[in-house]
């Protein structure tokens, strides 16, 4: 371990883009990362634990691998369906082990506890594990770095209804209690994400690479999920763009908002509402992306990706 990195947890409900991400994340060998934990969300728990494990398995790292909440903390889980029946179409699973050991919750509060002010929480699914933790073990809100979350629709329609993006929509009760934690947080909403959609041809220059069949096949998939569902011709890769944060935030403009989180509506349940009225005093409570710099992004995907491949 190198102590001189910045410090990560990955929470991933590994579908398509997820995969992306902690590729991204693991061939850029800028962070330590301490675990990744898995929580229900693009599907079950056991799909999702076991698709992290492959795609640790592809990129040959023996990070360790914790399984989370299996379902959200007071609603029914509703899975996603641009990710197929695997959760991860695709990619080869068939003999891929792994484990669920349940404890995703207790080994971050570990970390926290080990390394206060050091650890940075991305999360790439539901919120319910990171709402659980600061439920259950509220000491280690201050001793979080922050938490960079993928989530939400600031200006843009939904995902999953109007006016939710999935991973809120899943389990508005865990990002209720996220949002109101007095830790520093940082958004990445659908409203950049949507500017970057990426083509099969993106991934040419990896051809030699040990990840270009896998990740094209995968990728193949999500592309087919993604234009029944969402009309877009392309992969959009959100998890991925709230991962490249971490690389290059220098290409990311943030505002800070004042934030909630709608749990009742009947048309607008997991809504993320920003305080946009200018007369009003806002507690701001995130900071927002509001724009992504694609080619950079582009450009450093496939730079990391390629990594140690040539």
């Amino acid at each position: 371990m190198n102590n001189t990195l910045p410090t990560l947890i990955i929470d991933t409900d590994a579908g398509h883009d997820d995969a992306l991400a902690l590729m991204l994340l693991v061939k850029s060998r800028e962070f330590n990362i301490e675990a990744i934990t898995t929580v229900a969300g693009n599907s079950t728990i056991e799909k999702v634990t076991r698709n992290a494990q492959a795609v640790l398995d592809l990129l040959q790292t023996n990070i360790p691998l914790y399984s989370g909440a299996e379902a959200p903390l007071e609603r029914n889980l509703i899975t996603a369906v641009v990710h197929g029946d695997s959760g991860l179409d695709g990619l080869e699973m068939s003999s891929t082990q792994y484990n669920l050991t349940k404890d995703a919750v207790l080994r971050m509060k570990e970390i926290l506890e080990n390394m206060p002010h050091q650890v940075t929480i991305l999360t790439l699914g539901p919120l319910t594990n990171i709402a659980q933790l600061f439920r259950e073990y509220p000491h280690v809100i201050p001793l979080t770095k922050e938490v960079v979350i993928m989530g939400g629709a600031i200006n843009v329609a939904g995902n999953k209804n109007r006016v939710a993006e999935f991973n809120i929509f899943v389990d508005p009760e865990a990002a209720d209690v996220v949002f109101r934690a007095d830790v520093k947080k940082v958004l990445v909403p659908l409203d950049p994400c949507n500017d970057v959609v990426l083509g099969l041809d993106t991934f040419d220059s990896l051809k030699g690479s040990p990840l270009y069949q896998p990740l094209t096949s995968m990728m193949k998939h999500f592309i087919a999920g993604i234009e029944v569902e969402e009309g877009v011709n392309g992969a959009l890769v959100y998890d991925a763009l709230a991962a490249y944060y971490l690389l290059n935030q220098e290409a990311f403009t943030l505002q800070g908002m004042d934030i909630v989180i709608e749990t009742k509506g009947e048309h607008t349940s997991g809504m993320t509402v920003a305080e946009k009225r200018l007369a009003k005093q806002k507690k701001v409570n995130t900071d927002v992306a509001t724009s992504i710099d694609k080619d950079a992004f582009v450009t450093d995907l496939i730079k990391f990706l390629n990594k140690d491949s040539k």
